[in-house]
């Protein structure tokens, strides 16, 4: 068997509705899975991550109905705002899938030929209640009423009673064989979200509406004119259409799927866990390995909306205070899986304690007093005690502690651990002071010195998934080869030698991380 540490790994995102601009959820997880995929490729895997826009449906229909023009022309716009924020968030996707790709109908439509082929779809009529904004259908159970008497969805949006010719898909009939997947140990996660999908399941599966007749902004149903897929069928399929199914070639369908991880918010697990694999079983497909559904990112405790003003861009955040502060903020402050809340105050506050005046000063010092007393010079040295210790120490958080809790999606954690390490190097300064040393043992300043450079090579490797343009511009003041930069790197005990005897110098640094500033008057959210 393969070993599943070393075997290809695919994430993917949700892919984001675009019937308005990017706010701070979307780019909360567009980041998170690229830690995780810069994080795999790190630890020498093959890696493809996929991202993109879901563009059809009622939604886009109407809101491009509300402003005069094609959805097609909505959707290229607001689609090209969503791959702009995945670029200046550094998100380094191998495809940014759109729906509306002709290799996406090809695939949507194999896949629903695979499921008629299997006996799972008939023709029938549907009366029920539909949320246009979640794109989901609701059982009269599941409704509750609003302060004027409206009906709501649970995620309180309004929903309305459709009638209609629709295609079903027989959900009904892979009722036992989720609850069996549900129940899979490592499947859904976390916890909570896996126990809600369960006991969904054992409530009853209802046959699911999968076409639409009302409009036709969509994937056409092959042989059945006037239906388009429900947006669901064709959104997640997208998942396989980056891998270029129906074809099982070998760099795609063949190397990738089934995906190793699907990544998406807390609100659409009922899609990726129910839906998404009854239909998976029914076209004979594997079934992903797992699926997280994250948290919600709330802006001072509350949920975004644009009722209450406070909707974030964060283009605009990351122009204020940097990407890679951006980056680590988001995955430093919250608990993965879990509701987190920021504020400009708080990634200030986060950044410019543990970024600029832990590693980055860590960084400038240990550096500049290299320049300065060694003239920028390596040479080999032996260690004592207490530089043993703490690169001991330095190891243990950056190359197993934070690997072992980025592996389990627990990033906070693993960036805590990797920040003792920092700590550990900041109080070792302290401890053996090398400004004085320099007076009284010259010698054992440079191995003082030297240990740190070689901690802070550590430091740097374990963080790049987090800060990448950062650790990368440390890694190149440290003279680290781009090929020497991986996890399996760390263990390289000839590497420092290499530099000595390669007469590498260290040249005058550049602040890493520059403090940050809040404006006198911070607007009231």
């Amino acid at each position: 068997m393969p070993d599943p540490d070393h075997a290809p790994f695919y994430i993917t995102t949700a892919i984001s509705y675009p019937n308005g601009r990017p706010h701070i959820g979307h780019a909360y997880e567009a980041i998170a899975a690229d830690v995780i995929a810069r994080f795999q490729r790190l630890q020498g895997r093959q890696v493809r991550f996929q991202t993109g826009t879901d563009e059809h449906g009622l939604k886009m229909a109407r809101k491009a109905e509300e402003q005069g023009r094609t959805p097609a022309d909505l959707a290229n716009e607001m689609s090209g705002y969503f791959r702009e924020m995945c670029d200046a968030l550094n998100v380094s996707y191998d495809r940014f899938i759109r729906t509306s790709d002709p290799d996406h109908h090809h695939a949507s439509q194999a896949i629903w030929q695979a499921m008629e082929a299997a006996g799972d779809l008939y023709l029938d009529r549907y009366e029920g209640w539909y949320s246009v904004r979640d794109e989901a259908y609701y059982d009269a159970s599941e409704l509750t009423e609003g302060e004027g008497g409206e009906k709501l969805s649970p995620q309180g949006t309004p929903v309305e009673w459709t009638v209609e010719e629709s295609w079903f898909f027989r959900l009904s009939k892979y009722e036992q064989p989720l609850l069996d997947l549900l129940r899979t140990p490592g499947f859904l996660e976390p916890a909570s979200r896996r126990n809600e999908m369960i006991a969904f399941v054992e409530g009853g599966l209802r046959d699911l509406s999968i076409s639409r007749t009302s409009f036709d902004w969509g994937v056409k149903v092959p042989g059945s004119e006037g239906h388009v897929m429900y947006v669901w069928v064709d959104a997640l399929t997208n998942y396989l259409t980056g891998l270029g199914y129906p074809d099982d070639t070998s760099e795609g369908m063949g190397t990738f799927w089934p995906a190793s991880l699907h990544l998406i918010g807390k609100d659409i697990v009922r899609f990726h866990t129910i839906y998404w694999p009854a239909f998976l079983m029914s076209a004979q497909l594997p079934l992903p390995q797992k699926v997280f559904g994250h948290g919600f990112l709330l802006n001072r405790g509350q949920k975004e909306s644009k009722s209450l003003g406070n909707v974030t861009d964060p283009l605009a955040l990351a122009e204020r205070f940097g990407v890679d502060a951006l980056r680590y903020f988001l995955m430093r402050e919250v608990a993965f899986g879990q509701d987190g809340s920021y504020s400009p105050e708080a990634i200030v506050l986060r950044a410019n304690a543990e970024l600029a005046n832990s590693f980055g000063n860590l960084a400038q010092r240990t550096l500049s007093m290299i320049v300065k007393n060694m003239d920028g010079r390596l040479e080999m040295f032996e260690q004592q005690d207490a530089d043993a210790a703490l690169l001991t120490t330095v190891r243990a958080a950056c190359g197993s502690e934070l690997p072992r809790e980025f592996n389990d999606l627990s990033f906070s954690t693993g960036i805590e651990a990797w920040l003792r390490a920092v700590y550990a190097c900041n109080q070792y300064v302290d401890e053996q002071a090398p400004w004085t040393l320099k007076k009284t043992d010259p010698g054992r300043m440079k191995a003082v010195l030297q240990t740190l450079f070689v901690a802070l090579r550590d430091l740097a490797i374990a963080i790049q998934a987090v800060v990448p343009d950062k650790a990368a511009a440390l890694l190149d003041q440290l003279g680290i080869p781009e090929g020497e930069r991986s996890y399996a790197a760390m263990s390289d005990t000839d590497w420092f030698a290499r530099l000595v005897a390669g007469g590498f110098t260290v040249a005058p640094p550049t602040p890493l991380f520059p403090r940050l500033e809040l404006p006198e008057t911070e607007p009231a959210a």
